[in-house]
């Protein structure tokens, strides 16, 4: 069972990811996949509580899912894929098997307190940057180049070229991402363990989508990934079996102000009214 909400542009299923995967999207439907999925290591989100019973069982139940998405992938597709450092081996050599990756991405950021004291404490993320076809695929690298600071700040001369050239002073990113965690504090804050930077999804969606294309991200957790390809003009098909968090994807995607007789605030505007009141 579950539930839709919007037509059009933007769609929001409400139940079981798989499910709905298997059941209500059509193959070689959309233009790119970001799956950022439980990463097995025991965090509770809402009413999930996020640790399989065994590393096998896990690792199954991911594969069913990544066949799932390389299914409903256009030709042309690319597929990003998130998951814990201890988890993608196994993601990793099971999609080089049917996909090309192209890069393997980390995403780091500062610390968010006290660090390990008998080990080296993870500061990043892993992501998977896959397609379907290396020859096909969209890669619009203009619309995300950063500045290059040594050629821009230090205007050094590239003697390599026939004619010494001043060094570009912009460059497509490496592999190394650095973006910010989503802080309380932050303007696109929103109350979820571990919500993802809209600079992040940002890269991701310029990159690999074109105006008007599909976005698909099977565990919407906050809407990131919806609530960014809105903004930028693309469409999507959002994924999400908590109801808690289906109420930010309502508010934040398709501009609900109510769920069943609730009022839909974001966590910003109920802290400006409690101070308010206190």
């Amino acid at each position: 069972m579950f539930e839709r909400y919007g037509e059009g542009e933007h769609i929001i299923f409400h139940g079981d990811a798989l499910d709905i995967l298997s059941n209500e999207i059509a193959s070689e439907f959309v233009d790119t996949v970001f799956i950022d999925p439980p990463y097995n290591i025991g965090k509770r989100f809402a009413n999930f509580y996020d640790k399989w019973k065994s590393e096998e069982e896990y690792v199954q139940w991911a594969y069913k899912l990544l066949d799932g998405c390389i299914r409903i992938l256009k030709p042309n597709g690319t597929l990003y894929v998130m998951t814990s450092t201890q988890a993608m081996p196994y993601f990793d050599i099971y999609l080089r098997e049917k996909m090309v990756i192209l890069s393997r991405i980390i995403w780091h950021y500062d610390s968010s307190g006290v660090q390990a004291k008998k080990y080296f404490g993870s500061m990043y993320e892993p992501i998977l940057h896959c397609v379907k076809d290396k020859n096909n695929y969209i890669f619009n690298s203009n619309d995300i180049k950063i500045e290059a600071k040594t050629g821009a700040h230090r205007k050094l001369i590239d003697y390599r070229k026939s004619v010494p050239t001043i060094y570009n002073t912009k460059k497509v990113p490496g592999n190394v991402w650095y973006f910010p965690r989503v802080r309380f504090k932050m303007k696109e804050y929103e109350n979820h363990p571990s919500q993802k930077p809209e600079a992040l999804l940002e890269r991701i969606i310029l990159v690999s989508t074109n105006e008007g294309g599909l976005l698909f991200d099977p565990f919407a957790g906050t809407f990131t990934s919806a609530a960014v390809a809105k903004r930028l003009g693309r469409n999507s098909i959002s994924i999400e079996s908590q109801e808690e968090y289906i109420k930010i994807g309502l508010r934040r995607v398709l501009g609900l102000e109510e769920y069943k007789g609730e009022k839909l605030l974001s966590p910003r505007k109920i802290s400006i009214k409690s101070n308010r009141n206190g």
